[in-house]
């Protein structure tokens, strides 16, 4: 099963994502220009990586296809915190997932509460 699906410039909105470099970014703006006498309509695409924080940027004519990770929001109890890592149980699956615990988390990291994570593209970040 692929990890993104394929759609055209002209259909992404803010807020939504979009795959950038091969990483996962939420966009923050969309900028798009008339179809000029020799070109079609141009889009630039300023977005921000999921995992990284790091600003991006996408330029391309609207009708170019790109990438659209697919993000799975998911919920999980913890089991323990080892260091920099984090233990969970999955509520879906019932399957125990190390996660590398990140500075802008939400969550109590207590044994026993309950978190939200997100999966993207294989990658998983705390919420």
């Amino acid at each position: 099963m692929a990890d993104w699906e394929t759609k055209e410039i002209r259909e992404l909105k803010v807020g939504r994502y979009v795959n950038i470099d091969d990483e996962p970014c939420k966009i923050v703006s969309i900028d798009t220009s008339k179809p000029g006498k020799h070109g079609s309509a141009k889009a630039n695409i300023v977005a921000t990586s999921i995992f990284t924080g790091a600003k991006k940027s996408l330029v391309g004519p609207v009708s170019t296809k790109c990438q659209v990770p697919l993000i799975d929001k998911r919920k999980a109890t913890i089991l323990y915190t080892n260091g920099s890592e984090v233990s969970v149980l999955d509520a879906e699956t019932n399957q125990e997932v190390v996660i590398e615990i990140n500075d802008d988390h939400e969550c109590s990291l207590e044994p026993g509460a309950e978190i939200l994570y997100i999966v993207a593209m294989d990658r998983m970040k705390l919420l």
